[in-house]
């Protein structure tokens, strides 16, 4: 499970996540004095966002490109190297979003055994 959750931190590498982070920020935070710190907060949140759509698509490309690999194997125009390789990329990239989940859903139980 660890070795699992050490890839999602490699979403885009650290410094292409720095980076896409600071350009999202430069899109969404504009040149007005007032407010810095909603703007500041709107745009933290629509980057996370924008993250883990990013992360969700990669992983279903992740997906799909495994089963056309697989399948191409099975007709017989797929080497086998290529085909085990997407099908370990394919578990690597299950287990992670599993992975994910199950800290989501994790999360959620914790906060709803919080007495207000």
């Amino acid at each position: 499970m660890i070795d699992a959750l050490s890839n999602i931190g490699r979403i885009g590498g650290a410094d292409g996540m720095d980076a896409l982070m600071q350009a999202r920020l430069r899109a969404l935070t504009p040149d007005v004095k007032a407010a810095p710190a909603a703007a500041a907060a709107q745009a933290d949140t629509t980057s996370f966002l924008d993250a883990l759509r990013k992360a969700a698509g990669d992983a279903v490309a992740t997906l799909e490109n495994s089963e056309r690999v697989a399948m191409q194997g099975i007709r017989g125009e797929a080497d086998i190297r290529q085909v085990v390789d997407s099908v370990m990329a394919a578990e690597r990239t299950l287990s992670a979003a599993v992975a994910i989940r199950n800290k989501a859903v994790a999360a959620w139980l914790e906060i709803s055994r919080m007495q207000i």
